[in-house]
């Protein structure tokens, strides 16, 4: 029959699972063909949104300014080939994993560091919560009934999406790579379909090309400044396309050797991949005159704006190509579109816990998230990820175009600090190399790093003027607090660290140990306490008691003589009926008259073997160890007593201990039989 304690791991073994032995590390490690889906499956999946987002801007002009999203989307395609490019440089420089907060603190300093880091962690919890928010919509758009669930939706798709990445990497990506690649199967299909519709004039005709668009007001006379602030603002949004690049960068250490190598290949694969169906969307989406505004309502001629939710833009670009919302072909594309959106905040699931390993063993973060769980995976930053995104999921009710507005200024703040990073690496490496041919191949990346960063700044710079005003602020709030948290962790470590240094005070012997123990009434539990300290051999022995009641004082001073205990008793008077303070001011004393004087206190203590049993007992010995250990110069021992309900929870079945011995001569019960009070 399973032991309580295997019944009490039953839930974590389904979930996770069997552990995985440490030496079996290796073996987690990803080849290329599931790297792909995992690492890159936000900057695939965010086709799905990027020209939504762009067309959402647009059409607050109504449509007059349309024309305007080819070129937007060419500048978008532009800056992802660039940035790929960009860090395909960075996976070669800095294999360890850090990706740009590494590149940031051996480049600008730990200050750059922690501003790339915070930018990180706010990036990876809204990559969560956007990308199960977006996942959501697609399954709203193919069963609009749910609309009313879709926060208790998008909050149990995190759910289930911790659990997944709980079971380790390889597990994780057998189960997002068959959705990955279905997604960019069905969207090539799509694309070609649509193209060859649309050229040989069969018609490609949306469900809201026949709407008009009430424009916002002041949007409908935009010129000069205005036109062009307008444009740079629709861009900005469009650049959701590029979230998730840096994840690769990031889980480096997670690829099969060469990582270097095959961490390159996997984002050359991702650029093309991604700008390709980025580019063949928009196309799609013009060519079938596809609206798509923050409002419905300002669809005129959307008849049930108040209650129906609006179709994606995939939505209504699948319903376009294969001829209706109720062919195949537009409910595989749905399916794939919302498996791939929601499998998409698996990227952060891998990033967000490799950064937080990493911020850890730099002491910026909390140790715990530098250890690795069950599975090998670090499981406190998949958890604590999780938990993030869930309450930005439910704050702000799982709505896409309100959560889209905190999106990308973090990642755009890593890119551009990264990016320049790396042009002070190369210089760095230049000066110390004297072959010429690696001299050329240093620049040649310098060059690239270069315009990266150059362009990844004027992106920035966009993105937080046109979006500051519309919610960005609060990643702009969140940021320098999430700095100051980091440094303050540091400097407490550095701190702990400092005091911790051996020095000659530390290494002096005290001189001598005294003994104290705490006595409720004679028992079983007192006199192995008694037999322990005696055993220790220490210098003083004192039994103590508190006297809280003093009808029970003199019945344990009775029993104390009747069972001829050669331990003195010491009565404290405790005339407000405390037990804790009467026993640290005793201790307190020891300390004062004599400040060498190790103090030594046991403390008698019930092992139960039910959690109701702890309110049942030992509120005492807790309250009196959570004062003690404050007290220099003394060790708190707890004397475990096993009660029949705790016997066999152990391994062994063992009881915990040896019976106490004769405590005139502090020897054991194999040497003699036990005295009457042993």
């Amino acid at each position: 029959m399973p032991r309580l304690s295997e019944l009490g791991q039953l839930p974590k073994r389904l979930v996770l699972g069997r552990a995985v032995r440490s030496d079996r590390l290796g073996e987690s490690l990803l080849p290329k063909r599931y790297a792909l889906p995992i690492f890159a499956s936000d900057p695939l999946s965010s086709v799905a949104y990027a020209t939504q987002e762009i067309l959402i801007v647009l059409t607050l002009a109504g449509t007059a300014f349309l024309y305007l999203a080819p070129w937007l989307a060419m500048a978008v395609v532009l800056l992802l080939i660039t940035v790929v490019l960009s860090y395909r440089q960075v996976v070669r420089a800095y294999p360890s994993g850090g990706g740009d907060y590494e590149v940031a603190m051996k480049n600008h300093g730990q200050f750059a560091g922690l501003v790339v880091a915070s930018a990180l962690l706010v990036d990876y919890v809204l990559t969560v919560a956007v990308s199960v928010s977006a996942g959501t919509d697609n399954i709203i758009s193919a069963f609009p009934s749910l609309h009313q669930h879709r926060v208790l939706i998008a909050v149990g798709l995190v759910a289930v999406l911790a659990a997944a990445n709980l079971r380790g990497l390889r597990e994780s990506g057998k189960a997002f790579a068959l959705p990955t690649y279905l997604f960019i199967a069905s969207i090539g299909v799509m694309i070609v379909t649509g193209l060859v519709r649309w050229y040989f004039g069969g018609g490609l005709v949306s469900e809201t090309a026949q709407y008009t668009v009430t424009p916002e007001p002041d949007y409908d006379q935009l010129a000069g400044v205005a036109l062009v602030l307008f444009a740079l603002r629709a861009f900005a949004s469009g650049c959701t396309a590029l979230t998730g690049v840096e994840a690769i960068a990031n889980g480096v250490p997670a690829f099969r050797p060469p990582k270097s190598r095959n961490a390159a290949t996997t984002l050359a694969l991702m650029g093309g991949i991604a700008a390709t169906m980025f580019a063949g969307v928009t196309a799609l989406a013009l060519m079938a005159d596809v609206k798509y505004v923050e409002h419905p309502c300002d669809l005129e001629g959307f008849a049930n704006c108040e209650t129906e939710p609006q179709r994606t833009v995939i939505a209504q670009i699948a319903a376009a190509t294969f001829g209706g919302d109720g062919s195949i072909g537009f409910y595989v594309i749905q399916a794939a579109t919302a498996l791939v959106l929601i499998l998409a905040a698996n990227t952060a699931f891998n990033g967000f816990p490799l950064l937080g390993s990493v911020l850890a063993q730099d002491r910026f973060m909390p140790r715990q998230l530098h250890t690795r769980g069950d599975k090998l995976v670090f499981s406190n930053g998949i958890l604590l990820l999780a938990g993030f995104a869930a309450l930005l999921i439910v704050a702000f009710d799982a709505d896409v175009t309100r959560l889209i507005q905190l999106y990308i200024i973090g990642v755009f703040t890593s890119f551009t600090i990264g990016q320049w990073g790396m042009v002070r690496h190369w210089n760095r490496e230049m000066r110390a190399e004297q072959d010429a041919s690696a001299r050329r191949r240093m620049r040649r990346s310098q060059v690239i790093n270069a315009v990266g960063g150059s362009l990844t700044t004027v992106v920035l710079v966009i993105i937080v003027v046109t979006k500051f005003t519309h919610g960005a602020w609060l990643v702009v709030v969140a940021m320098p607090i999430l700095f100051g948290l980091m440094r303050a962790i540091n400097r407490h470590y550095s701190n702990v660290s400092d005091q911790l240094v051996p020095d000659s005070a530390s290494r002096l012997l005290p001189s001598k140990v005294h003994a104290v123990v705490l006595v409720s009434k004679v028992h079983k539990p007192t006199l192995r306490a008694l037999a322990f300290a005696k055993a220790t051999r220490p210098d003083a022995l004192t039994a103590l008691t508190v006297n809280v009641d003093d009808a029970d004082t003199r019945q344990l001073q009775a029993d104390w003589e009747r069972f001829d205990i050669p331990v003195p008793l010491t009565v404290v008077e405790s005339p407000y009926r405390e037990i804790t303070r009467p026993v640290v001011d005793f201790v307190k004393g020891i300390r004062r008259d004599s400040p060498r004087e190790l103090v030594v206190v046991f403390v008698p203590q019930y092992v139960v073997g039910h959690w109701w049993e702890n309110a049942l007992h030992n509120q005492s010995a807790l309250r009196l160890r959570a004062r003690l250990q404050f007290q220099p110069g003394v060790m708190i021992t707890t004397v475990p007593w096993q009660l029949e309900s705790s016997i066999g929870r152990d391994d062994d079945g063992s009881r915990g201990g040896p019976a106490p011995g004769d405590l005139r001569r502090g020897v054991t019960d194999d040497e003699v039989e036990p005295t009457p009070y042993g």
